[in-house]
């Protein structure tokens, strides 16, 4: 897990940001968990699935991604998924992220947030925003 001595600047937290979700995208889930404080990432995939290949499925019954069961074996969706913008709450704590799949704004955010701990400053997250 990323730790810093000191309050992190933001260009510092949201690199991290985009190298966890590189990892994800690329189907390393136990690297991308090593990078954040936060419980297993079951919680992210399933919202990211729901919110992108799983409503497109819906929504066109000839998709040919992945049955909603198999989503979880077969992470290639994963790779249609992109990084939007990056927005700070007013404390500088907190930090949402737009997520697109094929270039398209889904209706889920991640939200991570800097944490002070013994160690020094971590990142936590992500939690799923809809």
């Amino acid at each position: 897990m990323e730790t810093w001595t000191e309050r992190p600047a933001n260009t510092d937290v949201e690199a991290v940001v985009c190298r966890y979700f590189s990892l994800l995208r690329a189907g390393k889930i136990p690297e991308a968990e090593q990078l954040v404080d936060h419980p297993p990432v079951g919680h992210v995939l399933k919202s990211l699935w729901l919110g992108s290949v799983g409503a497109s499925a819906d929504a066109d019954e000839a998709n040919c991604s992945p049955a909603a069961d198999d989503w979880e074996q077969d992470l290639s969706w994963l790779r249609e998924l992109d990084l939007g913008d990056f927005s700070w709450g007013h404390t500088g704590s907190h930090l949402y992220v737009e997520v697109t799949y094929r270039a398209q704004t889904i209706e889920v955010a991640l939200g991570f947030w800097v944490k002070p701990t013994d160690a020094g400053w971590v990142l936590a997250g992500p939690s799923t925003l809809w």
